[in-house]
Parts: C-alpha cells; sequence; structure tokens
C-alpha cells in the first residue's frame, strides 16, 4: 500500500469546512499515487465523497472516497423493511450533497456524535489527546439513539474513519452488522489484488 498525505487536510477543514478549496491538492495527491503505480485510491473521511466524481475522471483508476458509498450495498443485503443507517461525526456538516456523491438514498436515517463528551470535539479540533473510554461512550450512545430512534435499522454505516476501533463496541451494543471504512476498503483492495487459489 501506498500513501499520500494531503497537507492542510485537517478534520476540520475537510468536514466543517466542506474541504472548500482542496479538490486539486487531492487530485494532485492522487495522480502522484497513480504515477507510482497505484491501481485504485481510497481517502480515509466519509465527507470526501464530495470529491467523489472528479477524482475518478481525473486518475483514471477505481476511486472510493467514502465509507457511505456502502449504504446502498448494504440496503441490499438486508430483509424487507429494514435499511441501513449512518453514524457521523458531524450530523450538522453531513450534507445532501455529501450524501448523493456517496449515492445514499433519500431519508437514510443519520445519527452523529455531536454533543457527546469527547469524540467530535477531540477529533475536529485536532487535539493531540483523546479519552478513548469516552469517545467510545460517545459512539455506543449514539448508535443506541440512532437505532432507538429509526426501529426499521438493520444495519449500521459508519461514516468516520475513527470510529472503527469502536465497531465491535456499537455491534456488541446494538446487535446490529456494523459497516465501515475499513469493510470497504478490504472490499476495495481484494478486488485489486484478488487471492489465488491453488
Amino acid at each position: 500500500m501506498h500513501y499520500k498525505v494531503v497537507r492542510d487536510a485537517s478534520p476540520d477543514r475537510v468536514v466543517r469546512g466542506g474541504a472548500d478549496g482542496m479538490l486539486e491538492a487531492f487530485i494532485a495527491a492522487a495522480r502522484e499515487l497513480v504515477a507510482d503505480g497505484v491501481d485504485g485510491i481510497t481517502t480515509n473521511c466519509g465527507f470526501l465523497s464530495l470529491f467523489q466524481n472528479e477524482l475518478a475522471e481525473a486518475v483514471g483508476v477505481p476511486v472510493a472516497t467514502s465509507s457511505l458509498m456502502q449504504v446502498a450495498m448494504v440496503n441490499a443485503i438486508l430483509p424487507q423493511g429494514k435499511r441501513a443507517g449512518i453514524l457521523t461525526i458531524s450530523a450538522s456538516s453531513l450534507t445532501p450533497l455529501h450524501l448523493a456523491k456517496a449515492g445514499v438514498p433519500d431519508g437514510t436515517p443519520v445519527g452523529t456524535t455531536e454533543g457527546g463528551k469527547e469524540f467530535t470535539r477531540a477529533i475536529l479540533d485536532n487535539e493531540f489527546a483523546l479519552d478513548v473510554e469516552l469517545a467510545r461512550q460517545d459512539n455506543v450512545d449514539a448508535a443506541l439513539a440512532l437505532k432507538a430512534g429509526n426501529p426499521e435499522i438493520g444495519a449500521l454505516v459508519l461514516e468516520c474513519t475513527n470510529m472503527i476501533p469502536y465497531a465491535a463496541d456499537i455491534r456488541a451494543a446494538t446487535g446490529l452488522p456494523v459497516f465501515s471504512i475499513y469493510n470497504f476498503v478490504c472490499w476495495f483492495q481484494s478486488s485489486l489484488v484478488p487471492c489465488r487459489f491453488g
């Protein structure tokens, strides 16, 4: 795997600031990766769904910008009458355009860790320390609230990469399957480098 850091793409700027003015920097980084020989590009923030079409067009290889791109696929595997819900770090910043660019169906329930004790503030303010247990509780509480308010939810899609460490806790607390960018990237990467059998 190859990585490229996009300078100045802070959590605050990408999430609260809508990644305003950042597209060219992401395209340049993606093109450098392709020039280095990569055959697929991912990003690590669900809010970068805004750049899905532009990045894919600019680099000419498969691009997966956002965990949110899984929502429609998750809906397809659920029983009739059930649908996925989204857990995000910032519902106030997650716009209809973010969702549309990721192919999220209209009306998909969204829950958030905003208003919690630790997670959203520490991540989006780019703090140097994070209380893991408080962050875990924020994620579990938000997931339980989302489920309680939307009984038709049959699975959860975590928008934020930083939610991955709490996926097992969310699963245990809600009893629902939990999908994250980790699941998505594993699926994506396994298509680029398929396993050999025999």
